[in-house]
């Protein structure tokens, strides 16, 4: 089984400040740092570290090219990485004092994808393979179209949610893995519990993996439900929070593991992750997560 992710790539100019910017506010940094970003580049970096053989389907520039080599030194295959003379994406990060973040993006590269480099690469792929998808990147619509066509197991993370993600025909998507607040947007306003209801009337096929921030996590799928409470960790940084979530949880998946457990390392991955600064380079290793579990404790 591989799994292929069509992802964005991003560089990320994280600014640590007292607070978040307000409108017509202006405020200093204390420091400025460049890391690998990008929800794609994050999540390939979470499922390699957590041990599954993942091909990134990635578009950079040559002003980015430090992000092969983060995405090299993870373990990912980069067979379908392409290098173009665009601008990479990126993007603009304020920290606050308290480790919460707010974020911009510039496309760049990420919306670069063509339907002919998508063909190519879904051609290497087969029935029984995994594609994970992020909406940082152009014609989300088409691949998934495209991979539903090939059988692919098909992981859609709607996030950023805007109004391109209610041209996807979720129908063809098997599993789901979304916030909260995409999961409002999604639906309309329900509240969660609503929301996976919903979502089980009309998808009964699909597995739905709820995140909720200070709340923990839901899994649902047919007639199961697994929650999952958050363990106690100061945070530094919580930008790569819910891809290393996902990359974990769709690992422990692939891996066998019951819905319980693939939830607990993956929400214990994320709880590591948000202890360090920067985005790829704070995603722990599955053995790392697997030995920190005797000592996490959940608040």
């Amino acid at each position: 089984m591989k799994t292929v992710n069509f992802a964005s790539c991003n560089i990320d100019y994280v600014y640590s400040l007292d607070h978040i910017v307000r409108p017509g506010e202006t405020e200093g940094s204390e420091k400025l740092e460049l890391f690998p970003g990008g929800k794609g580049l994050n999540q390939t970096v979470a499922l390699s570290r957590a041990g599954m053989e993942v091909y990134p389907a990635a578009i950079i520039g040559e002003d980015g090219l430090f992000l092969k080599d983060e995405l090299l030194n993870a373990g990912a295959k980069l067979d379908y990485l392409k290098v173009t003379k665009d601008k990479t994406g990126h993007a603009i990060i304020q920290v606050d004092k308290k480790g919460e973040n707010s974020i911009f993006l510039f496309h760049g590269t990420n919306y670069a994808f063509t339907k002919d480099y998508i063909d190519g690469v879904l051609s290497h792929f087969e029935k029984g393979d995994i594609l994970l998808i992020q909406n940082e990147i152009n014609l989300v619509p088409y691949i998934i179209e495209k991979a539903f066509d090939k059988g692919l197991f098909t992981v859609l993370n709607p996030s950023p949610f805007d109004e391109s993600i209610k041209e996807i025909d979720l129908n063809k998507v098997s599993c789901l893995i979304l916030n909260k607040t995409e999961a409002s947007d999604l639906s309309g306003g329900l509240s969660p519990e609503d929301f996976l209801n919903e979502m089980k009337v009309k998808y009964p096929e699909m597995i739905v993996m709820l995140t909720l921030g200070s709340k923990g996590c839901i899994y649902s799928y047919k007639n199961q439900r697994h929650s999952h409470g958050i363990f106690d960790v100061t945070p530094v940084d919580t930008t790569a929070a819910g891809d290393t979530f996902t990359g974990f949880f769709l690992s422990g998946i692939s891996k066998g593991l019951i819905p319980e457990e693939a939830i607990k390392i993956a929400s214990a991955a994320s709880s590591l992750a948000i202890t360090k600064m920067g985005a790829a380079p704070s995603i722990p290793t599955w053995d790392e997560v697997i030995s920190a579990l005797d000592t996490l404790k959940l608040l």
